[in-house]
């Protein structure tokens, strides 16, 4: 074949398949080869020829096609008739099936064969259309011998058919429905089955085959039997006969308690509770679930014990043990013991019994319900303790004026001993030991009091049948209530009396001397007393019954003297210092300081006192008045006293040319001298303008630097006042000169 000059590929066609061809191709120029080249080819085989197309899963097409000679492979294609899916495989022979396609679908479908030397052509088209997709089926046994079959419905298919085959046997039942669920019934229980289910379409083609298993559930256990298990464990074995296909039994009571076995045909239920009257019933169960419960057994649990006992003791010496009574007990046996190991037993159908309890002892009664399963659990053991004995040997004794010491000899069951003492008005008076004696200290005076001893115990209390015991007190001693002063050497001493009968006695006594006086009433005078002096007053009784206790001491002092020396000094602007010398006699000092401005006071133990509130450049008037313990007071004056001149006020400090700064203030008011102070780290400058002026200059002041400025008045005797406030200064420079003034706060004088 010839070709032009610009063609570099061409075809030679009308050549035999699978065939060997040298291919020799020369450039010409004209009719003069030019130059030549040679090369070896192989055609492509025959084309083959499908024979038959089907589908037998929803996700593949089989195609049976004829094999040609010289091909070494073949390739299957499919595509959907719209053209959107696509796909090619690689075979060796015939029959060859495609995967990966979609259910119900229809398909075109190719074959070309294949060798080294290419493809073949396709073969003529085959149309196949996929089967409908598997049912997807969901079973349950709800009876032992039902299964009952589910499924969604499948899209595109008409029918279902469903075919059922009991395990070991060859037997089958089929069905075909329109329905999506369908009930087998009549099986056998306890029995596996498999269930193969199939899609149908239009077509009559048969879909996707699936197989399920189920078993159906087994039959109710039957022979059961209960029994309690050995020992006192409150249990119960439950046994029944073995069922078909059963992999699991559970035994379950009406109170909700359970036991189950996959091996045995018994299992212990070991939670039981007493005094119950419950049934009991066993459901087997296999994978396809449980079957209905068998027959209820009853059952009847031996008693529980009494939920409690409580002893009561109508008289001394009986005393009756309850209990509250116990579901399906039929008698009761009690058992009291008492601490001295004595025991006594009762039998009874009722929930009482009567015990002898005599005082001091304690018993411990414990209960036992029975019935025919047996007897109860133990049940609470009562700690019960009858009241403690009286003493009989109790001995009062008045050991001082207001105490009484009693002594008994121990009694049986006591474990602590009160003894109180009353009368008609006081309340009770009580002590509390573990010892046979007792000491009551806080009795009143001059009263007869009944004395009891009750022995206790800390579990019933104490015994308040003991009998009472008197014994009177001594007489009571006075109370000072008030001292008198009726003059500078003459006071009067008051007291109460409780004992209209009894005889007092006053005693003053001093670090110097002492006075006494007497008198059956409630008062007596003392007299020649000096002044400034501290006495020490008390009281007694006595009447028949002997002397009472003195009474609190008072402290008795006589008119205080005014202090010999009082001076006055100004601390600050508004504050004071005024001290003084002891007074005699004297507890406490008020200093005053009056003027037309007004006053100050202060009142204090000490000898001198900081007044406050002062005004500055004042004249005071200077007064003291001592007073002594008993409030006695006396009234001393002093010379005057003139308060220092007062600070200025408005301190500022503000620059001014050359280097110089001016100090301004506002005066008090008063014409007085002044002087400015100017403090720094380097340097300090001091400056004092003319009486009357508020201002001065200082010069040649550094810059950079932080100026602490007090402008303090001069008083009378040209000394300056040094509690005038400190403001403080930033001045900075500008240059060589200065910059500027900025005010930086005040500071407490140091």
């Amino acid at each position: 074949m010839t070709f032009g000059g610009n063609i570099v590929m061409g075809s030679v066609t009308s050549l035999q398949p699978n065939t060997a061809y040298i291919m020799r191709v020369e450039a010409m120029d004209y009719h003069i080869v030019l130059s030549n080249a040679e090369t070896e080819g192989l055609t492509a085989p025959e084309v083959p020829r499908i024979i038959r197309a089907y589908s037998k899963h929803s996700d593949s097409i089989t195609v049976e096609f004829t094999e040609v000679t010289g091909a070494s492979e073949y390739i299957l294609r499919a595509q959907t008739m719209d053209g959107q899916f696509f796909k090619e495989i690689n075979v060796s022979s015939s029959p060859a099936t495609i995967t990966g396609l979609e259910p119900y679908t229809k398909y075109s479908l190719n074959v070309l064969s294949a060798n080294r030397g290419g493809r073949s052509q396709p073969s003529l088209p085959a149309t196949v259309t996929t089967v409908v997709k598997a049912m997807d089926m969901n079973t349950t046994s709800p009876s032992n011998n039902t299964i009952f079959v589910s499924w969604e419905p499948v899209e595109h298919a008409v029918l279902y058919s469903l075919c059922i085959i009991r395990e070991g046997s060859d037997i089958r039942v089929k069905v075909n429905t329109t329905d999506t669920n369908y009930t087998f019934s009549n099986l056998e229980s306890g029995t596996r089955y498999s269930i193969k289910g199939n899609a149908w379409d239009s077509d009559g083609n048969m879909g996707d085959e699936q197989t399920v298993y189920q078993i159906t559930r087994p039959l109710s256990p039957d022979e059961v039997n209960l029994s309690l298990t050995p020992g006192r464990t409150m249990g119960m074995t439950v046994s029944w006969a073995d069922v078909h296909g059963a992999d699991m039994y559970i035994a379950r009571t009406s109170t909700e308690l359970n036991c189950s076995s996959d091996v045995e045909n018994y299992c212990v239920i070991t939670t039981l509770s007493c005094s119950q009257n419950l049934t009991v019933t066993v459901t087997a169960e296999n994978d396809g679930g449980p079957s209905n419960p068998s027959d209820p057994e009853d059952f009847i649990t031996f008693p529980c014990p009494t939920d409690s006992i409580w002893v009561e003791e109508p008289e001394a010496g009986t005393c009756s043990l309850m209990w509250t009574a116990v579901d399906f007990a039929d008698y009761y046996i009690a058992y009291v013991k008492r601490d001295d190991g004595s025991e006594e037993r009762c039998n009874t159908t009722q929930t009482v019994c009567d015990f002898s309890c005599l005082c001091g002892f304690t018993f411990f009664p414990t209960v036992f319900a029975y019935n025919q399963a047996g007897p109860s659990l133990p049940g609470p053991v009562l700690n019960y303790t009858t009241i403690p004995c009286c003493p009989e040997d109790v001995f009062v004794s008045l050991v001082s004026t207001e105490t009484l010491q009693i002594r008994w000899s121990a009694v049986r069951g006591a474990e602590l001993y009160e003894t109180t003492a009353a009368d008609q008005t006081d309340p009770i008076i009580q002590c509390n030991d573990t010892a046979p004696m007792c000491a009551l200290s806080d009795l009143t005076c001059n009263r007869r009091y009944s004395v009891v001893v009750r022995p206790c115990s800390e579990i019933r209390g104490c015994n308040n049948t003991c009998r009472p015991h008197m014994q009177e007190t001594a007489p009571c001693a006075p109370e000072i209530v008030n001292i008198t002063q009726l003059g500078l050497s003459h006071v009067r001493i008051h007291w109460t009396a409780e004992n209209m009968a009894a005889n007092y006695t006053v005693s003053v006594v001093g670090r110097m001397d002492s006075h006494q006086c007497h008198s059956s009433g409630t008062s007596c005078d003392i007299t020649n007393l000096p002044c400034g002096t501290t006495y020490e007053v008390s009281a007694y009784a006595t009447t028949a019954a002997g002397r009472s206790l003195p009474s609190y001491s008072q402290t008795l002092e006589t008119e205080p003297c005014c202090p010999d020396n009082l001076t006055v000094e100004q601390v600050t602007q508004a504050m004071s210092e005024v001290t003084w010398t002891p007074g005699t006699g004297a507890r406490s000092y008020i200093t005053s300081l009056t003027s037309s401005k007004g006053h100050a006071k202060c009142h204090t133990m000490s000898t001198q006192c900081i007044m406050g509130c002062i005004t500055c450049g004042t004249n005071y008037t200077v007064t003291l008045e001592a007073i002594s313990k008993t409030g006695h007071k006396r009234e001393c004056n002093y010379h005057g006293f003139s308060s220092k001149p007062c600070c200025p006020s408005s301190v500022k400090l503000y620059r001014m040319a050359n280097n110089t700064l001016r100090v301004y203030w506002r005066s008090s008011g008063n014409l007085h001298s002044h002087v400015a102070d100017l403090y720094g780290t380097s340097s300090n400058y001091t400056c004092s303008p003319p009486m009357g002026s508020n201002y001065c200059d200082v010069s040649e002041i550094i810059c950079g630097e932080v100026y602490t400025v007090v402008v303090a008045p001069l008083a009378q005797d040209s000394s300056k006042i040094t509690f005038c406030p400190r403001r403080m200064y930033s001045v900075s420079c500008s240059g060589n000169t200065l910059g500027m003034v900025i005010y930086r706060g005040k500071r407490s004088v140091d």
